[in-house]
């Protein structure tokens, strides 16, 4: 490993400090596996994360046409099915949206949901920030999740960003889930709540961590500590999430660490789906997500500085990708962390560089399995004090 750190300003009035620090690994090439089961086709040797776009899959159109012709799957004219009074046997597609409180586990769902990895987790609330689609196709369905930013009353122009995302996602969906867990009492969000109650979507509840409980909803009785977190037994839970939302087409407890009831949850989704109009799915069939590999580099990247320091540097700083060049044999990435105060450098750099040292080999071997390619990252630290405030920042990092 060769470490370099270089331009560090310690100016009493610099507002600016550069720190870069650069990865440089011969490793052999990583076979990656998914993270959890996919119903998706994977081809043998490529990476986990199957990242493709309309425009890409068009590329590819244009070299393999037959053949990729001869391999799509036949799909269901639903205006044909629909004439014999056989709705449930047409093709399905939408948007469903996922939206709820911080931390109560949407992006663990999402990612369970879709069978690979796309929305960094962590046990730090707003973790996502940002609006992210994972695309799932069946033999007759195709479910377009949106991963969302908890629901939160803004405090300033980075969390109005965040939750525009989260108000754009209801209006555009066609099915709403609602995340909560067993724990959360009262939904914080009154605009949140206002929106899905005047949505003409289909809404469904999942109710998550129901692993956290001794009685799971497998007969066994909770304990009293339990019974006093949560309020009351599962089916009390559920009762009080129906006199909420009592137009809800379904409401169900589960764990989306565990996978408890996930496929029940996915097949009660695929229900509330709309035909598709012309009986085709939204993407082409073997898309996963609409965002391309530089974003996920830089989700990577930041899901390491929520997991490796606390208090409240997670939530000053925000990771751009300079630069990423994806050559035949290795990607190369230069990354900028950008935080709000110099006092926060030092403790993001570490002793003698060790601390952004270990940040950067994380990220770097979490790229490279996602991208089934060696990977040279370089990484600098700078200080932008009014980042979360400031309308030309907020839109250069891609919030507004």
């Amino acid at each position: 490993m060769k470490l370099r750190v270089l331009n560090i300003c310690l100016a009493a009035f610099t507002v600016t400090i550069t720190v870069t620090i650069v990865h440089s690994f011969h490793v052999p090439h990583i076979s990656a596996k998914p993270c959890m089961h996919t119903t998706q086709t994977r081809a043998p040797g490529r990476p986990y994360l199957r990242l493709q776009t309309r425009a890409s899959v068009q590329e590819e159109a244009n070299t393999e046409g037959a053949e990729q012709a001869e391999e799509r799957p036949e799909m269901v004219d639903c205006h044909d099915i629909l004439a014999d009074d056989s709705p449930d046997t047409c093709f399905r597609a939408g948007f469903v949206s996922i939206v709820g409180s911080p931390n109560v586990g949407k992006s663990t769902l999402m990612n369970r949901l879709v069978g690979e990895r796309l929305s960094i987790v962590t046990s730090k609330a707003q973790t996502t920030r940002h609006r992210i689609l994972g695309v799932v196709t069946g033999d007759n369905h195709q479910l377009v999740y949106t991963d969302t930013p908890g629901a939160l009353n803004p405090s300033y122009k980075l969390q109005e960003g965040m939750m525009k995302f989260v108000k754009t996602a209801v209006a555009d969906a066609d099915v709403l889930l609602l995340v909560t867990d067993i724990f959360e009492r009262d939904f914080p969000v009154q605009v949140l709540i206002d929106r899905l109650k005047r949505s003409k979507s289909p809404l469904v509840i999942a109710i998550n961590k129901v692993d956290l409980l001794k009685g799971n909803g497998q007969g066994k009785p909770l304990s009293e500590r339990a019974l006093k977190e949560v309020g009351g037994s599962l089916d009390d839970v559920v009762a009080r999430w129906r006199e909420k939302f009592p137009d809800a087409k379904s409401i169900l407890p589960i764990s989306a660490l565990q996978g408890i009831d996930t496929e029940l949850l996915q097949e009660e989704l695929v229900k509330q789906l709309p035909p598709s109009p012309n009986g085709e799915p939204l993407f082409p069939p073997d898309t996963l997500t609409d965002k391309p590999e530089r974003f996920f580099a830089s989700e990577l990247i930041r899901e390491r500085v929520f997991t490796s320091y606390g208090q409240e540097i997670p939530y000053s700083t925000e990771v751009i990708i300079e630069t990423y060049r994806d050559e035949p044999d290795i990607v190369r990435i230069n990354a900028k962390i950008v935080t709000i105060r110099d006092s926060q450098v030092g403790i993001i750099i570490g002793h003698r560089g060790e601390k952004l040292k270990k940040v950067g080999t994380e990220a770097r071997k979490a790229l490279e399995e996602m991208l089934g390619k060696k990977v040279f990252l370089s990484m600098r630290v700078k200080v932008d004090k009014n980042w979360r405030k400031n309308e030309r920042s907020l839109k250069e990092f891609g919030y507004l």
